[in-house]
């Protein structure tokens, strides 16, 4: 079986973590369509998580109606700032947004914010996106280093958002192939404000499935504090773990090393 020939597999969950009393992120996982996205809301209850739904959804019928990846981001900014401009608690309501739909192998990952995306291996881990936030920008000028800005005091301050009347909205996108051995992940900042890229990386390698690897991602997350809600979604490409005879090490490392013993 080629690569082109296998299908993807996924795994996704959105928790609300330690700290928040809502969880204003949402999922979208629609293999039908090849498309996977987490929104992450902002404006507090009744508002971020209506910005988040909303997003999603529309992103789903854009696509559904055969609109490209990055105009359906496009769509689904229109939709929440119709809302966010009516009357109403939906007045300052906005989300981050990161997709990625696939083609075979090859894909297309759009992003507004700083809800991320990763293409990982059993050696290496690439952040594929780069945040659209006040600390991203002073990292790129050279006037934070990344170590300092996991800690900054306006780490959390986004330059782009869905559903912002005062800017001209600037989607990332970016477009790639998953190799064999590769994994993608989709997530919020409340995994990314909590996990290092390296410890990321290390969770993937030790997982047995990929249901066990969101789980075990969520779980440390909230180890470390959960201060945000906790959104991923991770993706790859070959038979799934069921059909896999059991062995001593982690499904993952059977997905990346398939000829080791």
């Amino acid at each position: 079986m080629s690569l082109n020939d296998e299908p993807l597999i996924y795994a996704g969950q959105s928790v609300t973590g330690q700290v928040r009393g809502h969880n204003e992120d949402a999922l979208l996982c629609c293999p039908e369509l090849n498309l996977w996205a987490i929104a992450d809301g902002m404006g507090g209850h009744q508002c971020g998580e209506v910005a988040s739904a909303l997003a999603l959804q529309s992103l789903h019928e854009a696509c559904a109606a055969g609109v490209e990846l990055v105009e359906a981001v496009h769509a689904a900014n229109r939709a929440v700032l119709a809302v966010a401009a009516s009357p109403g608690e939906g007045r300052g309501m906005g989300t981050t947004l990161v997709a990625a739909q696939f083609s075979a192998a090859d894909f297309v990952i759009a992003w507004v914010g700083d809800s991320r995306a990763y293409r990982i291996s059993a050696e290496h881990i690439e952040r594929l996106t780069r945040d659209h936030s006040w600390v991203q920008a002073m990292v790129d000028a050279g006037q934070l280093s990344a170590q300092a800005a996991r800690s900054h005091p306006q780490r959390n301050v986004i330059l782009q958002c869905l559903g912002r009347d005062d800017q001209q909205l600037e989607v990332g996108v970016l477009h790639g192939s998953l190799g064999v051995h590769e994994l993608l992940l989709l997530c919020s900042d409340g995994l990314t404000g909590e996990l290092t890229d390296e410890q990321i990386q290390q969770l993937c390698s030790n997982a047995h499935t990929l249901d066990e690897l969101v789980a075990e991602l969520i779980a440390q997350a909230n180890r470390m504090g959960g201060k945000d809600n906790i959104s991923c979604i991770v993706l790859g490409r070959g038979v799934a773990p069921a059909s896999v005879e059991p062995r001593p090490r982690g499904f993952l490392s059977r997905l990346f090393n398939p000829r080791k013993p």
